[in-house]
């Protein structure tokens, strides 16, 4: 079984699926086999990997909805890039009809759906990264009970962090209640970093003393990130990227220090 992680913010905006691609990317460069799960109906991550939508394609909504042990092994997909290690990442896509799968809360066993579908259906990699919505409902509660840990993503904002703050509660004290006892908040990445701006360096500040040691990575706000996720492509295909490269790539590191694959 992979090492499942779930990464979430309880506010939009948060660059979960920038953390959640990016991570990916610098994962598998360093030989790691990494399916990223798309449980945010808005689909980001999916085509930030450059994954092309079609009306054949399934996705993680079909995997949820048809409630059966292994059935996300018929939904991985490879990703678009075209790089040396893109073969190492696929994709469980998402579209907005996932959000019909938010509909289905109150049936039986529905927040587990997510962890059936990938019972077996992830033995063949090392970790499994869960990008989730920014909500703490129905779509987050099947990502956090099919996950071994969760970790967060923030800009350096109020309003970011106190939705962090959410997120890591809601975590530390729902595990009993999603059937997953084990579930633990283990670290957060703060991302679009302005030094220049009093107001991020102040909170920066701030999100190292809510969170200590388990602030795993800062990532500097660059356009080039932005454009790489604007028109799908990897960080290599970037002019002048071995900086953020660089950063992703630590952050990669710690992770696999703190998650070790089985």
């Amino acid at each position: 079984m992979a090492r499942r992680v779930a990464i979430g913010n309880n506010k939009g905006g948060a660059k979960k699926s920038t953390t959640a691609v990016r991570l990916a990317e610098a994962l598998a460069k360093l030989g790691k086999t990494v399916g990223v799960a798309e449980m945010d109906p808005q689909g980001n991550a999916s085509r930030r990997l450059g994954w092309k939508d079609s009306p054949d394609k399934l996705t993680t909504s079909e995997a949820i909805e048809a409630n059966a042990l292994g059935v996300a092994s018929q939904v991985w997909q490879p990703i678009g890039w075209q790089t040396d290690y893109a073969h190492r990442i696929v994709v469980m896509p998402a579209r907005y009809t996932l959000e019909d799968r938010a509909l289905e809360a109150g049936q039986r066993g529905a927040y587990r759906r997510l962890a059936k579908a990938l019972k077996g259906a992830d033995d063949h990699l090392d970790y499994v990264l869960i990008d989730c919505q920014p909500s703490l409902g129905h779509l987050t509660q099947m990502a956090l009970a099919a996950a071994h840990y969760a970790i967060g993503s923030t800009e350096p904002e109020y309003d970011s962090l106190e939705a962090l703050v959410r997120f890591r509660d809601f975590v530390t004290a729902s595990g009993e209640d999603l059937a997953n006892p084990d579930l633990e908040f283990i670290g957060a990445v703060v991302s679009g970093h302005d030094q220049r701006t009093g107001g991020h360096v102040g909170q920066l500040a701030n999100a190292r003393t809510l969170f200590g040691d388990r602030i795993w990575g800062v990532v500097p706000r660059r356009s080039l990130i932005a454009n790489a996720d604007e028109y799908g492509k990897p960080l290599d295909e970037m002019a002048d990227s071995a900086q953020i490269r660089a950063v992703f790539e630590l952050l990669a590191k710690r992770f696999i220090k703190e998650v070790p694959p089985v």
